[in-house]
């Protein structure tokens, strides 16, 4: 009896699960508040794991692009990344709806939304592509700065010359405006804007006041023009490799680190604008309704790209959810 109780520990031993290790592709650097909490979401998911899963932290783009990260979790080769649905884009076409301009009230109404029916809708196709979606995060509603002039209505805008990201919706917001777009790579911002080869740049207030962008513009004008989620997701080759507690675990500690996000990026707006304008910048507060108003042209592209009765189902979730 007691060498069978022996010959079945062993095999017990052999069946229990080997220790993963997590890679996490952070496009931010360590200098970013938001990576400190992505740090506690490791210890926490290591700790209540009870040590066979861990989570190894690559900040600041070091295993690639956001285009390269996602396509190589796609793949399984990286398991976990953060990323905005401009890159999601690309593998389901109806993530376009979540970059469309003017649509959220308040940052609690984009929450609701995207926490609720636009998760229940999202995630699935998401899944299909090779991606589980973990838990929203954050990145903010996006925000106008520029060296000519202060903006109070939307024909401050016209005329001039903006950079945006490569996302063909926020390009369609800012002509909708009359301005002209510049696609300036990240990385050479900083500097175009120093010399005068762009006017300004649009970007959530983290971005402009972490990526120091405020030192080499005049004007901040809080436009608020378009909400920017992020999101946290993992390869679905990773997460089939989970057991059923460690996917509990990892959800739990998702959700806790996307409210963590939200909490400091959005509880420190105000600190953030008051710093800027300290140093400098000035800051105005356009009223968002005659900007919204010209919204149309942009609406029209972003429905053919995304799908019509994708933008009609998410218009009907934002009107839903709309003051509750």
């Amino acid at each position: 009896m007691f060498a069978a109780l022996l010959v079945f520990g062993a095999c017990a031993q052999q069946l229990r699960a080997e220790p993963v290790t997590l890679d996490f592709a952070l496009p931010i650097p360590e200098a970013d508040p938001a990576y400190l909490i992505a740090v506690q979401f490791a210890k926490r998911v290591e700790a209540r794991s009870g040590g066979p899963v861990k989570v190894e932290i690559f900040p600041a783009a070091q295993l690639g692009s956001q285009t390269e990260v996602l396509q190589k979790v796609k793949l399984g080769a990286i398991d976990i990344t953060a990323t905005t649905p401009d890159y999601l884009i690309k593998y389901e076409k109806a993530f376009a709806v979540l970059v469309m301009p003017y649509v959220f009230d308040s940052y609690e109404h984009a929450h609701r939304v995207l926490d609720g029916p636009a998760m229940s809708w999202l995630a699935p196709l998401a899944e299909k592509q090779g991606f589980v979606i973990l838990s929203n995060l954050e990145w903010g509603f996006r925000n106008l700065t520029n060296n000519k002039r202060p903006i109070n209505r939307p024909e401050d805008v016209r005329g001039l010359l903006i950079r945006v990201p490569p996302v063909a919706e926020l390009e369609d917001t800012m002509e909708a405006l009359g301005a002209q777009v510049s696609k300036i790579g990240a990385n050479e911002l900083y500097q175009a804007l120093s010399q005068g080869e762009v006017d300004g740049q649009e970007n959530p207030l983290n971005a402009i006041y972490y990526g120091k962008l405020y030192r080499v513009q005049k004007h901040l004008a809080l436009t608020r023009h378009a909400y920017y989620n992020s999101v946290l997701l993992i390869s679905a080759q990773s997460w089939a490799k989970l057991t059923a507690a460690q996917q509990i675990i990892l959800r739990e500690e998702s959700k806790a680190l996307g409210d963590a996000v939200r909490k400091r990026f959005v509880g420190q707006e105000e600190e953030l604008i008051a710093r800027m304008a300290d140093a400098g910048l000035k800051v105005t507060h356009p009223d968002a309704k005659p900007f919204r108003a010209l919204m149309e042209p942009a609406y029209r592209k972003i429905k053919v790209r995304a799908g019509e009765d994708n933008v009609r189902r998410f218009l009907k979730m934002v009107d839903d959810e709309r003051g509750k």
